[in-house]
């Protein structure tokens, strides 16, 4: 393991380097991704670091753009003409915030880990992959996103095909991220049972999760519609969010990178997005 990594991760519970323990760990992590659609490894991150994690991340958090809109499930203009009873017609207040990448210090512990080789490894083993790719993206490669006291990140689903996350500051309640793990597939939307969890009917459909600062979760948002609930008492919520695709080169389209981050960059206007499905974003 390189020493920049072995200082960020609890190597006494997961030592990525030695492959018989990244064997057994990566057969949990892929059982529990079937069984559940979501794997969380719990302090991930050394103790000597976690306070280290959490500081870095306070400090850019400011630097967030923040931004509250009405926004639906697909990020669909909410105006668009689309049948009766399409989830779509489903509007909500979003008012989370996200720092970009280019915001973030090249030596923070989260960037370290995002780059670091090893991992990204361990990543593509997880997901049963040959390699995973950083995206192109210089904002959403690697973001910080916060949850101000009484705001949610509503229901949606991701642009990427799997999602690497990690809380680097619990609320003082509230908070929880809810998912519904596969709800939808690479040739079927499900509309339907969108529509149930939407209008508050999902019951078994909707899992819940109570993470802690340090701890690695690993799911498929682009098939898994989920949500952060509301933020509760005087601390925001903080999550880095490490995107990776299985091809290289890719770039948030324009329209969603200005919605997240208040800007885009000329590597935007030039790339042409590179999609995986053609799934509504």
């Amino acid at each position: 393991m390189s020493t920049s990594v072995e200082r960020v991760v609890n190597t006494t519970l997961y030592r990525l380097g030695e492959p018989a323990c990244r064997r057994e760990l990566v057969a949990r992590v892929r059982g529990e991704l079937r069984e559940t659609g979501c794997s969380v490894l719990p302090d991930f991150i050394s103790p000597d670091v976690r306070d280290t994690l959490r500081r870095e991340c306070a400090a850019v958090a400011p630097q967030a753009h923040y931004d509250v809109e009405t926004v639906n499930v697909y990020n669909l203009d909410v105006g668009a003409e689309l049948p009766e009873g399409h989830p779509g017609r489903v509007t909500f207040e979003r008012g989370n915030a996200f720092v970009a990448r280019d915001r973030i210090p090249v030596d923070a512990v989260i960037q370290r880990l995002y780059s670091s080789r090893l991992f990204q490894g361990f990543v593509a083993d997880c997901f049963g992959l040959p390699q995973v790719f950083e995206l192109a993206d210089p904002l959403s490669a690697l973001c910080l996103n916060v949850v101000r006291p009484g705001m949610e990140h509503p229901w949606h689903f991701d642009i990427n095909e799997f999602t690497i996350s990690m809380l680097t500051q619990e609320p003082e309640t509230g908070g929880v991220f809810e998912y519904c793990p596969g709800i939808r597939s690479a040739g079927d939307e499900n509309f339907a049972e969108v529509a149930r969890v939407l209008a508050g009917n999902g019951g078994p459909l909707v899992r819940r999760l109570e993470l802690r600062p340090g701890d690695l979760q690993l799911f498929q948002g682009r098939y898994s519609l989920h949500r952060v609930s509301e933020v509760e008492g005087t601390a925001s919520r903080h999550s880095a969010i490490f995107a990776y695709s299985e091809r290289p080169g890719v770039i948030g389209s324009v329209a969603r990178t200005r919605q997240l981050f208040g800007r885009v960059l000329p590597a935007h206007l030039e790339a042409e997005n590179v999609r995986v499905d053609q799934l509504l974003d």
